[in-house]
């Protein structure tokens, strides 16, 4: 975690942080060295002219005052730390359309504005020079003069150190952006965890001005709840006179710093409990007088444009705490808000659900270690039984077989040499990773330990975003071995003499067992599919498969498809019947071992529809082929997509349209059955067909079985096939027209219907068997 609590400038632990725009993370004293002043003159050129400037910084940049100061202040401009003693910046000047111009600039670029700065700071980030003092005068009479020649047509930007995206400052300064008080606590935490807070107590003790220029600096008076800055006597009266902008500023009596003991017992449960906010006063030292101020309980954060209000909504819009004033005088008046202590929970609970994936990786992650350094070990054992087996073969050869051992030695040694490179680059991948997913994971533990809404949500945002893109990372088939610990080599030591020089290993091996996928294997209506592949790291060729399947019943198993595809469709198998399938590969050295066996279920009832591929050339297919008519006069044949060998099974079609009293048919067919005559006319249908008045039962067009009842606009027919009893029966409007036996018939049938152009009918399939000679309930289309 403590790479997460480390400033991005410095390399250091944050001092006093503050949140940049793009929610990264900079020192206050930090943020004075990398800010850059632009003159605004400078503002106007294009962009290019802008970068081709020298690196140099303008005269009017090193006078300029600390950034995070309010240029009315006066004399008070030259207050800050003493790491951002020398740390220069633009001031507040300039119009609100040159910032963003400025802003715009500088986001689109890749470097730190128009002005680079040449120094870098430990942690390479580069950082603005420190400016000398004018001779003959002390720092803080440099200071004023810097302040009083500060040019009011300026303006200043910042850039993240991480990301590189720029933002301009306004008339606060860096005092603009939010101060991250949670970090602060957190810090604080770790350095009081860690025993830090012992080496920093004797700085400690005693509060002392930020501001003197005395050696060592006068003991602290004052401290401005306001500024944050501590004062004695003198630099009070100088830099923070209680008149003009200051007057509405509260002064109060510095804390007192914890004494040792506490400091030494104080727990991260105890500053858990403690009230949510900023820490206590600031030494100079930054890390030292947070952890001073640890123990005391901190004041809750205040809005930074209406300095004496604390934050109590949240701008859903901004995504940013806001106080009742800034909804009632300032730009979020109009934004979505929400509560403050719901917006915290939520947050709260997203980086909780996120961090629970990263805790899944980072456990699959820790096992995946010990996988490969069990690997690792395997390939150690393996590769030395195999170098012995090989010199015993090879020493039995004599001096016939000295060149080609040693040949054959190198390529165990290659492939060995070759295993473990492989393996180690994973270990120190995935090592890697995981110290990172790690740190993030205590970090963000810590983040859910604070009780601070306010400033848990300044971080939330990208806090969640960087715990998802962290589990992210672990795409996969990261936490898989990429090799295996198994050498596929075998010597063949028999060959004659004369064959030694072409002596090699031999890699052939049976197929190992086929894996069934079963997340890509379903059933639809009566047809099956099946999918597998073959194990990782598997160097065994592999010629083909052999897929086998029951009966249905519980039979014995056939093949039903042989061939290198490993995806395979079974068409026509029975409704409502359990199979049990399994597949083998085979190659030349003979078949491999058979796959575990899956068990697929068929549908209970057909789900079908007319087939425009058996159907007649004038048949005229609708309503994605569920309804159908025809363009002539004469009968012709159409059938559906579902084939049918045993069961019972039932669907209805409904009449849309009848006229002139033609005589459509209805019933079930052959494939080979024609289709350029009424159904039933020949040896390969059997059908029931229908007027307005009576029907009949025809097959080898023969009529039998004529029962009174016809069919008009509006009628329903239904057919039910019970292929365990070799029955046909119609039902006209839910009245039976009397069951037709078609016994000692097997094979598979297909619903079928003939019609002109005089009728039109709708299929509905997916119903249920009727059990009454009553109208059958329609339960679907």
């Amino acid at each position: 975690m403590e790479e997460e609590l480390k400033c991005p400038v410095c390399g250091s632990l944050f001092r006093e942080p503050i949140i940049l725009p793009c929610s990264h993370n900079v020192c206050l004293p930090c943020a004075r060295t990398i800010a850059v002043q632009t003159p605004d003159g400078e503002q106007h050129l294009p962009q290019p002219l802008l970068h081709s400037r020298g690196s140099g910084l303008p005269a009017a940049a090193a006078a300029a005052p600390p950034l995070d100061q309010d240029p009315a202040a006066g004399p008070a401009c030259s207050g800050g730390s003493g790491g951002a003693a020398g740390g220069l910046g633009g001031g507040a000047g300039g119009g609100g359309d040159h910032a963003d111009k400025l802003s715009l600039y500088s986001e689109t670029d890749s470097g730190y504005g128009s002005y680079t700065p040449s120094l870098k700071s430990p942690n390479g980030v580069r950082v603005l020079p420190m400016v000398p003092a004018p001779p003959g005068s002390s720092a803080a009479a440099a200071r004023g003069a810097a302040c009083s020649s500060l040019s009011s047509s300026s303006s200043s930007s910042i850039t993240c150190p991480q990301c590189h995206r720029s933002a301009s400052l306004d008339h606060r300064g860096l005092r603009g952006f939010q101060r991250n008080r949670l970090l602060e606590a957190i810090v604080q935490r770790y350095q009081q965890g860690r025993g830090a807070v012992h080496g920093a107590s004797a700085a400690a003790a005693v509060a002392i001005c930020q501001l003197c220029d005395r050696t060592p600096p006068e003991p602290a008076a004052t401290l401005c709840e306001q500024c944050d800055v501590l004062y004695c006597a003198a630099c009070q009266l100088k830099c923070h006179p209680s008149r003009g902008p200051f007057a509405k500023h509260r002064l109060v009596q510095p804390p007192p710093p914890p004494a040792p003991a506490e400091a030494a017992s104080a727990s991260p449960g105890a500053a858990q409990g403690a009230p949510s906010g900023g820490g206590g006063c600031k030494s100079p030292g930054g890390a030292g007088a947070g952890a001073a101020g640890g123990g005391a309980a901190r004041k809750f954060p205040t809005c930074p444009e209406h300095e004496m209000e604390n934050y109590s909504m949240y701008c859903v819009s901004c995504r940013t705490p806001v106080c009742y004033l800034c909804l009632e005088e300032g730009r979020h008046g109009k934004h979505e808000v929400k509560q403050l202590g719901a917006m915290w929970k939520q947050h709260k609970a997203q980086l909780s659900q996120a961090l629970n994936g990263v805790s899944d990786k980072a456990k699959e992650a820790k096992e995946f270690l010990v996988q490969l350094k069990n690997i690792l070990q395997q390939i150690q054992e393996n590769g030395l039984d195999y170098e012995a087996c090989l010199v015993a073969q090879c020493d039995a050869l004599v001096d016939a077989l000295t060149r080609q051992k040693a040949k054959l030695l190198t390529k165990v040694t290659k492939e060995r040499e070759h295993k473990l490179k492989m393996v180690w680059d994973q270990i120190n991948h995935c090592t890697l990773k995981l110290r990172q997913s790690t740190g993030l994971m205590e970090y963000c533990l810590e983040v859910i330990k604070e009780n601070d809404p306010s400033g848990f949500l300044q971080i939330s945002d990208a806090l969640i975003k960087r715990v998802q893109v962290s589990q992210e990372q672990w795409v996969k088939g990261a936490l898989e071995p990429k090799v295996s610990a198994e050498f596929d080599l075998t010597l063949d030591s028999e060959p004659l003499l004369q064959a030694i020089h072409q002596l090699d290993f031999i890699q052939m091996k049976l197929p190992p067992v086929p894996l069934l996928q079963l997340e890509k294997c379903c059933t639809h209506n009566n047809s099956v599919t099946l999918a597998w592949r073959m194990p990782p790291f598997t160097h065994s060729p592999v010629d083909g498969y052999i897929l086998e399947l029951d009966d249905g019943d519980g039979g014995q198993f056939r093949e039903v498809y042989v061939g290198k595809e490993t995806l395979c469709t079974i068409d026509g198998l029975h409704f409502n019947s359990t199979y049990n399938a399994r597949v083998k590969a085979f190659n030349t050295s003979g078949v491999g071992p058979y796959s575990k066996t899956v068990v697929l279920q068929t549908s209970d009832v057909a789900w079908f529809t007319f087939d425009p591929n058996s159907g007649h050339r004038d048949i005229i297919l609708s309503n994605d082929n569920q309804t159908a008519t025809c363009s002539s006069y004469d009968d012709r044949v159409v059938l559906g997509t579902a084939a049918f060998s045993k069961g019972v099974h039932y669907w209805e079609l409904h009449v849309d349209r009848y006229d002139n009293h033609p005589d459509p048919a209805f019933g079930v067919a052959r494939a080979s059955v024609v289709k350029d005559m009424m159904l039933g006319k020949d040896d390969k249908a059997w059908a029931m067909y229908v007027d307005n008045n009576r029907s009949w039962f025809m097959h080898c067009n023969s009529h039998t079985n004529r029962t009174e009842g016809g069919v008009c606009k509006g009628a329903t027919v239904g057919v039910l096939l019970d292929l365990n009893k070799h029955t046909l029966t119609f039902f006209i409007n839910g009245q039976q027209q009397g069951p037709t036996a078609f016994s000692h018939v097997d094979g598979v049938f297909m619903p079928a219907l003939s019609l002109n152009r005089n009728v039109q009918v709708t299929l509905h399939t997916g119903l249920e068997v009727p059990t009454n000679l009553g109208r059958p309930k329609l339960s679907g289309n």
